[in-house]
């Protein structure tokens, strides 16, 4: 029984040996672990380098923990941007997709367009707008050098202009200021 209990012994640590080395680390594919290849960089495009809008510090806006612009007085309404007179410079729908920075009535939000076609024009969303016309927004367009704002009932939202490479300026339909910016 001796020679049998040896020859289990045996065999108990012939299989736990491989157990211990069948759990080294090795690689998904095969081999033992070891540093990743590096990665071959992507290939970069023209940098481009031009002067910046000039910041306006003579005429900072405050705005109020409940979103009221503290530099107007309180029944003073805001003009609503005028289309340029030389009808606003070109814009694309390409340029404007993504998430832009939104003021209007002394409040803030965001507005994300996409490409995706949807009934008014391409698929629009916002968040934490405290505007009805701007939580509202389901879609936009660019009609010539306009960038249209459309609510679920299919209206007419907001007008904006291009006033800089990321800057638009306009109006809602309430007559208010709006601006896009990033």
């Amino acid at each position: 029984m001796s020679a049998s209990k040896s020859l289990i012994t045996l065999i108990l640590l012939a299989m736990s040996g491989t157990l211990i080395s069948s759990c080294t680390q090795t690689s998904r594919f095969g081999g033992s672990s070891s540093q990743p290849a590096p990665l071959t960089p992507a290939p970069v495009g023209v940098v481009e380098s031009k002067e910046l809008d000039p910041a306006q510090p003579d005429n900072p806006v405050a705005i109020n923990p409940d979103g009221t612009d503290t530099t107007l007085e309180p029944d003073v309404k805001v003009a609503a941007a005028p289309p340029p007179a030389d009808g606003g410079k070109e814009v694309t729908r390409e340029a404007l997709i993504g998430a832009w920075q939104v003021n209007t009535g002394g409040s803030q939000c965001q507005i994300f367009l996409a490409l995706t076609k949807w009934s008014g024009g391409y698929r629009a969303a916002s968040r934490g707008c405290a505007a009805a016309a701007l939580a509202d927004v389901q879609a936009w367009d660019v009609k010539g050098k306009q960038v249209i704002l459309v609510d679920s009932s299919g209206g007419t939202a907001a007008r904006l202009y291009r006033s800089a490479s990321t800057r638009y300026d306009g109006s809602t339909a309430a007559g208010g200021a709006i601006s896009f910016s990033r």
